[in-house]
């Protein structure tokens, strides 16, 4: 095999195709709501780490659980990149009428692009956070919040940082 590109393989890459099971796929007993998504710091060095924290809150009747996913979106790239990749997730337990605030880090080799070598880029990102991905379908009501942070330098390769 001398082609490795995912392009085409794996629903990462596909278009707007979305796949029949997507990961977090799944049906609870009670709802969430997701609130209050803070990156931290909004701007940062390009070998810099990222803190994010979100406010889970169980506002169904019923105890329950809840997987949060963190997906990181390239707003522009020098390469091909996927649509948005998984980059955290926690199985969290609520009480019902509870909530739980949850911190995260974003490492900064988990923005690296592959160019040849493992490379960071600046530029504009988006994250995500909820319990499901981005533009998912599902039959019961879910959310998936969203803020951009910016990297800020020259891009260099990972192992530079």
């Amino acid at each position: 095999m001398e082609n490795y590109t995912m392009e085409g393989r794996t629903y990462r890459y596909y278009g707007q195709e979305a796949p029949l099971y997507p990961f977090g796929y799944g049906l609870s007993y009670t709802t969430f709501r997701y609130r209050d998504l803070v990156l931290s710091p909004p701007v940062l060095p390009v070998c810099a780490n990222l803190s994010v924290s979100v406010v889970l809150e169980n506002t169904g009747p019923w105890d329950g659980e809840e997987v949060v996913q963190l997906y990181l979106r390239w707003e522009q790239s020098s390469v091909p990149v996927p649509r948005w990749q998984l980059v955290a997730f926690r199985r969290v337990a609520v009480l019902a009428g509870r909530e739980a605030k949850l911190s995260f880090q974003v490492l900064a080799e988990q923005r690296a692009v592959w160019a040849q070598h493992w490379l960071l880029e600046p530029g504009t990102f988006t994250l995500f956070a909820g319990g499901q991905q981005p533009g998912q379908r599902t039959r019961v009501p879910s959310e998936v919040l969203s803020a951009r942070f910016s990297v800020t330098g020259a891009a260099r390769p990972l192992r530079g940082c």
